[in-house]
């Protein structure tokens, strides 16, 4: 069967629906986003026949069929190299099996039990992973961080050794005047206090695992969440440099375990406060017995365009991420497929609707691109992947709107901006929603560290200008109920993340979210036919990337 044979099938399969095409907001007093539209795309992809949207699987190839024929249906233009819609992305993955874990203090053994109390995985694809008796280290937060006078690990070698880390910064817990405090943001979380820097510093550093003790405020989500891949994980293949087993010690294993070996884990949490903080050998050792199953796949990023008309190799492009968790332990009704409506359905919906908005109004005069990622899940590998090969080369990417996770609960009188400070781009979102009648608010949950937690970071490193559209950086202002039922939208929403109850509702409200889904479309129309390029304001890290880069032009 061809490719179009496929996707005809595909399509004739899942029964497409067939709406209008939505008016512009240049021809019409109406939103040139449908909500309806939305809750139909996202009906299908978090539809049981897509099986989650795991990378590597049959929902995968079911996903990037509905994407490509839905995309050729709008009008665009394949997006990636020799005229493709798609660019590979090869993965391995690993799965952990069950087998022996625990620590030893003083000559006892204390088993350490998988999902309850350690979660971990393994980025190394071999048959099985063995620690013996590796010494455990506490490593403060883990932050080496010369431009803010910072160092949690004094030369200290893990060379071999199991480093303990606690989650997010220094000084997140800071009480005011602590030396700590405001030294890393204060309640808003640094790339430094994000997992995935914690473990990279621990394999640099020659440890063989690290495990982070969990606390739901610090980390800015539940126990649950962290054990919901349960035990797989994703790379890119041919990385090296892997720790042997990375995860996660509940806290309250965690404060038994160091009391074990006579420490406090609370005491030492405060004291690693200080920048003359040190590392803690914790007198424990820890020990671990797992097969691994592995493979290697290969995965796609879907790429589409619409070429300018006047400036064709100045690029707007549009990003969310296709991926979801697949299939895992069965749910409270008993479901087993984790369907990722909101998380990330909502969002692929949005650039679809964003897409028919730019091909049914006047053609833009910078090209309009569209990236829907694969492995965001797994660690934002699908964009890293596209960042390091890019279809459009940062220097000539003008700007970077991503959309993951929006507002479901109503329509709302503000929407978040994550990421306050850092470029430009924030002022086109302020005069969009001026525009609607409604208000900018900062994100309330700074210590969530969204602003390095989604596929815009793999853009904002290469110095691109981002604005990233994710709704459980607060609680909205709901125009019904506040932000009393905004919050309560937001609880429900979180008690679902990741689980097989974020899912496909009647009940769901998609207003609110073709209100941001307008506000992204308005901003990079704006930037599509202006001539000026946004910029990241004094202060941000990327500024001088993206200066470096735009020299080099």
């Amino acid at each position: 069967m061809t490719l179009s044979q496929r996707l005809a099938a595909t399509a004739a399969l899942i029964a497409l629906p067939l709406l209008p095409a939505p008016a512009t907001a240049q021809n019409t007093a109406e939103p040139a986003i449908s909500a309806e539209r939305l809750s139909a795309d996202v009906r299908t992809l978090a539809s049981d026949p897509f099986g989650g949207r795991a990378p590597g699987t049959p929902g995968e190839a079911r996903t990037v069929e509905w994407l490509v024929a839905e995309l050729g249906r709008i009008g665009l233009e394949p997006g990636g190299k020799d005229g493709q819609w798609t660019q590979p992305v090869p993965l391995v993955r690993t799965q952990l099996g069950t087998g022996h874990v625990s620590a030893r203090i003083d000559g006892e053994t204390m088993p350490l039990a998988l999902g309850q109390d350690i979660y971990m995985s393994t980025l190394r694809p071999v048959p099985a992973i063995e620690v013996d008796n590796a010494p455990m280290v506490f490593v403060g937060h883990g932050v080496t961080a010369p431009e803010r006078e910072w160092d949690d690990f004094k030369d200290a070698d893990l060379t071999g050794k199991v480093a303990v880390f606690l989650v997010n910064d220094p000084d997140f817990h800071a009480d005011p005047g602590d030396p700590a405090d405001g030294r890393f943001g204060g309640r808003a979380m640094t790339y430094y206090g994000r997992w995935t820097y914690k473990f990279e510093e621990a394999a640099r550093r020659g440890a063989i695992a690290a495990l982070i003790v969990h606390e739901t405020p610090g980390a800015g989500y539940g126990w649950a969440t962290v054990t919901a891949p349960g035990g797989e994980n994703f790379d890119v293949a041919g990385a090296e440099n892997r720790l042997a087993l990375q995860g996660w010690l509940s806290g309250e294993a965690a404060t038994r375990l160091f009391a074990a070996g006579g420490h406090d884990l609370a005491a030492l949490s405060t004291a690693a406060r200080l920048p003359d903080f040190r590392p803690v050998d914790l007198g424990t050792t820890f020990s671990a017995a797992l097969p691994v199953e592995h493979e290697l796949l290969m995965s796609a990023n879907v790429l589409a365009k619409l070429p300018g008309t006047t400036r064709p190799d100045e690029v707007v492009l549009y990003g969310a991420h296709w991926d979801a968790y697949g299939e895992g332990e069965p749910g409270a009704q008993g479901r087993t497929i984790r369907p990722g409506a909101n998380d990330d359905a909502l969002g692929v919906a949005g650039l679809l609707e964003i897409a028919r908005a730019f091909k049914a109004g006047p053609a833009p005069e910078r090209t309009i691109a569209f990236g829907f990622w694969t492995a965001e899940e797994r660690g934002l590998l699908g964009s890293e992947t596209y960042a390091k090969d890019p279809a459009w080369p940062a220097a000539q990417t003008v700007a970077n709107i991503t959309l993951d996770i929006l507002n479901t609960g109503g329509p709302a009188k503000d929407v978040l901006l994550v990421g306050q400070g850092q470029s430009t781009m924030e002022d086109l979102l302020g005069a969009a929603a001026d525009a609607q009648g409604r208000t900018v608010t900062p994100e309330m949950l700074p210590e969530r560290g969204l602003f390095y937690r989604a596929d815009h970071f793999s853009l904002a490193k290469r110095g691109v200008p981002t604005l990233l559209f994710m709704a459980i950086s607060g609680e909205p202002d709901l125009v019904a109920g506040g932000r009393e039922a905004g919050q309560a939208w937001l609880e429900g929403y979180m008690a679902c993340y990741h689980q097989t109850c974020d899912a496909w509702t009647p009940q769901l409200d998609f207003t609110g979210a073709a209100e941001d889904t307008q506000l992204a479309y308005e901003v990079g129309r704006d930037i599509a036919d202006g001539t000026a390029w946004p910029v990241w304001k004094e202060g941000s890290e990327f500024r001088q990337i993206r200066e470096e880069s735009r020299a080099g032009q």
